[in-house]
């Protein structure tokens, strides 16, 4: 499966292996291609053109005993991240992160097909229609933007768990509260 989420309209879309979409990411990102590609000293820097699209490709399936305490096949692997750039001279370029979850630096970049592109921003593809450009300005800003949501999201995700904590601890006294069931019961007789 792939998640993609179109760069400056935020747009998600899940795509699975067999859909048309996904054939066409493959054929983009090739996720299995291991090399890299000089790319200016500026893009190396981290200046470069804004990201059209991010892709995160996973796998279901996975995990159970005794990685994780519950049954094989519930769990999702995060396999690799791409990112879509568009070269002022029109290029798709893709920048690919091997292992997501490892902070190394082993960022590769290799350039993809245009005709393949133009497809996934067509009207109701994955990456959106036209995917709008970021302002440098919105780039330089973007670490302090993800500190301020990253905290933000903490904190609801606190306040939600707390107070589901709450309702499920109240509904559960209630219940015992109340005494046994008041419906009829079912006997077993010996014939």
């Amino acid at each position: 499966m792939a998640l993609v989420v179109a760069g400056g309209t935020g747009h998600t879309t899940l795509v699975h292996s067999g859909d048309r979409d996904f054939a066409r990411l493959w054929r983009l990102l090739s996720p299995r291609f291991t090399g890299t590609e000089r790319v200016p000293d500026a893009w190396a820097a981290g200046d470069y053109p804004p990201v059209r699209a991010t892709v995160i490709w996973g796998m279901t399936g996975v995990g159970g005993w005794p990685q994780t305490s519950r049954a094989p096949g519930g769990d999702v692997a995060i396999e690799r991240e791409d990112q879509v750039f568009l070269a002022p001279d029109g290029t798709p370029w893709v920048r690919s992160d091997p292992s997501p979850d490892v902070a190394d630096d082993d960022i590769r970049w290799h350039r993809a097909a245009r005709s393949v592109f133009d497809r996934l921003v067509e009207h109701g593809g994955p990456f959106g229609p036209g995917t709008p450009a970021v302002p440098a300005a919105a780039r330089r800003a973007g670490p302090a933007v993800c500190a301020k949501w990253a905290v933000t999201g903490l904190a609801v995700g606190l306040l939600v768990g707390a107070g589901g904590t709450g309702l499920i601890r109240r509904a559960a006294t209630r219940r015992d509260a109340a005494g046994p069931p008041r419906e009829p019961r079912q006997e077993l007789i010996d014939l």
